[in-house]
C-alpha cells in the first residue's frame, strides 16, 4: 500500500530480487492519478519480467481475494491513529495480514554524516527548517547535498537517479508542481538535489560527490538513510498531532531536535501541551521554538484587491490544514479573498470534494498535464485583481496566469532554544565524535 515514494523503496530493500514473496500489486492513494500504471521490469528485477501492476487504494479488499493475498504492507505516511486503523481494519476483514515495517529495517547506513529534517505532519514547516539548515552549511562552506524523499508520479524509469542543478533540470524531468515545490528554493541557493526511485544508487551518488548528507523528509515519512542527527518539525497550531500521527510520532522519538513552529500564533496552554507530550516520549531531545515569518515580494499589490489564494496542495490535501501563508498574507494586507470553489473544473472539483476541510483557497494540484489543464482553466475563470501564490514553486513557468501575482514564503525565525548555527554545530560534534 503506497503512495508514490516510500512504496516503491520499501520493495526495493524487502523485495526485489527477494524469493521468499510474490509481490502481486501495489495499491495508490493521496496523489491524483498515479494508480492505473506498472512499475516496470526494469525496475521490478528478474521475478517480475512484467513488471507489477498499480491499483487504486479503493480496491485493496478485491486485490486480496482475486490473489489470495496472505500479508498487505502498509508504505505510506502523513495518518492519524485513526485513519491508519481503518486502513488496518480494512486488510484484516479481507482475511489478510496486515504488516508494518521498522524504519530501521529500511534505512540504509550511509558512510557519510546524515543529518534528517522530518516531521509530525504535512505543512508543519519542514520545507523552511531544511532550507534554514541548508542556509547555515552554505555559509561555512559545508561539501554538502541534498536528498529529498521521493515523489515518482511520472514516467518511473526516467526517474531513477535524479539531478537538479538548475532550474532548466525542472523542466528537462517534466516535475509536477509538488516536485517543484520542494526543489526550487534549494536550486535557487545554488544546492545541487538528488531524488528518484532507487535510494541505493542515489547514496552511493551522494557519497561520492559531498562529505555532509541533509536528507529532506516528505510528509511525516521517516528518514530512508539513518540519521547521524535527526531534527522534527510539530505544528504549534496542531497540538495533539505529535501523539495522534503515524509515522510522525516515531520522528518525535527519534529525534535529537524538535522545533515546534508557529508559536506566536498558538495559545501557550497549548504550546505547553505539546511540550509536555513531547517529553512524555522523548526525555533527551532539544526543544526549540519558532516562528514562520512571511516574507511577500508584492504587499502592495493586494490592499483593497480581489485576491486568489494558490496554497501548495499537500499542506491542504492531506496534510489536513484549511489554508496555508497565501490566505494569510492575504488577510494581513486587507484583500478580499474569491472563493475559488465555485469556478473548479475536472480534478479541481473533485479535489474539493475528496478534501471538503479545504478553505477558500485554490490547491496547487498538478500531477499530469489533464490535472495542469483543470488547474490553469480554474484560475482563467476566477473574477480576480491578483493571484497569490503561497506555493514556494513558481507555477507560472508551466502554466498560463494572466493576472498579477504575489509570491510569498516562509522563513525560520527563533524564538527559544538552540539556534540553528548551534544545532548544526552540535551534528558536526556528534558527526566528528562517530568519525
Amino acid at each position: 500500500m503506497g503512495a508514490g515514494g516510500r512504496d516503491f523503496h520499501n520493495y526495493n530493500v524487502l523485495f526485489k530480487d527477494n524469493p521468499e514473496y510474490h509481490v502481486v500489486a501495489f495499491t495508490a492513494t493521496q496523489i491524483p492519478g498515479i494508480e492505473y500504471r506498472r512499475f516496470p521490469p526494469s525496475l521490478a528485477g528478474s521475478l517480475y519480467p512484467e513488471g507489477i501492476p498499480i491499483y487504486p487504494e479503493e480496491m485493496l479488499p478485491e486485490i486480496v481475494t482475486r490473489f489470495k493475498v496472505d500479508e498487505v504492507v502498509f508504505s505510506y505516511s502523513d495518518l492519524t491513529y485513526e485513519e491508519l486503523g481503518r486502513k488496518i481494519s480494512m486488510v484484516l476483514s479481507a482475511n489478510a495480514s496486515f504488516r508494518l515495517v521498522s524504519p530501521f529495517d529500511t534505512m540504509i547506513d550511509s558512510v557519510k554524516p546524515v543529518l534528517a529534517v522530518t516531521a509530525t505532519k504535512t505543512g508543519a514547516g519542514k520545507s523552511t527548517v531544511s532550507r534554514a539548515i541548508a542556509q547555515e552549511m552554505v555559509k561555512r562552506n559545508l561539501n554538502f547535498i541534498v536528498v529529498r524523499h521521493p515523489m515518482a508520479y511520472g514516467e518511473l524509469e526516467k526517474r531513477v537517479v535524479q539531478e537538479f542543478n538548475s532550474i532548466n533540470d525542472l523542466d528537462r524531468y517534466d516535475l509536477t508542481i509538488e516536485e517543484r515545490e520542494e526543489y526550487e528554493h534549494y536550486i535557487k541557493m545554488g544546492i545541487k538535489v538528488l531524488a528518484g526511485i532507487d535510494y541505493i544508487k542515489i547514496l552511493h551518488k551522494a557519497e561520492g560527490e559531498a562529505d555532509i548528507i541533509l536528507w529532506d523528509g516528505g510528509n511525516n515519512d521517516t528518514p530512508f538513510y539513518r540519521p547521524w542527527y535527526q531534527i522534527t518539525v510539530t505544528d504549534a497550531m496542531r497540538p495533539g498531532i505529535e501523539l495522534n500521527s503515524y509515522p510522525g510520532e516515531i520522528n518525535m522519538r527519534l529525534a535529537n531536535t524538535i522545533i515546534i513552529t508557529k508559536v506566536s500564533q498558538a495559545k501557550v496552554d497549548d504550546i505547553n501541551r505539546i511540550v509536555r507530550n513531547i517529553r512524555s516520549i522523548n526525555e533527551k531531545a532539544n526543544i526549540v521554538k519558532a516562528d514562520m515569518e512571511i516574507e511577500v515580494d508584492r504587499p502592495e499589490l493586494l490592499e483593497g484587491r480581489r485576491a486568489l489564494i494558490i496554497e501548495d496542495a499537500p499542506t491542504v490535501t492531506h496534510g489536513g490544514l484549511p489554508y496555508g501563508a497565501g490566505y494569510i498574507v492575504a488577510l494581513k494586507y486587507g484583500a478580499e479573498i474569491v472563493n475559488p470553489k465555485p469556478y473548479a473544473k475536472g480534478l479541481i472539483k473533485q479535489i474539493y470534494e475528496t478534501y471538503s476541510h479545504i478553505g477558500s483557497v485554490l490547491p496547487s494540484v498538478g500531477y499530469t498535464r489533464q490535472q495542469l489543464n483543470d488547474l490553469e482553466k480554474t484560475i482563467d475563470d476566477i473574477e480576480c485583481d491578483v493571484v497569490v501564490l503561497g506555493t514556494p514553486a513558481d507555477i507560472s513557468r508551466i502554466i498560463k496566469i494572466d493576472k498579477p501575482i504575489v509570491r510569498v514564503r516562509f522563513n525560520l525565525k527563533i524564538i527559544d532554544g538552540m539556534s540553528i548555527k548551534e544545532i548544526v554545530d552540535e551534528f558536526i560534534r556528534i558527526s566528528n565524535r562517530r568519525d
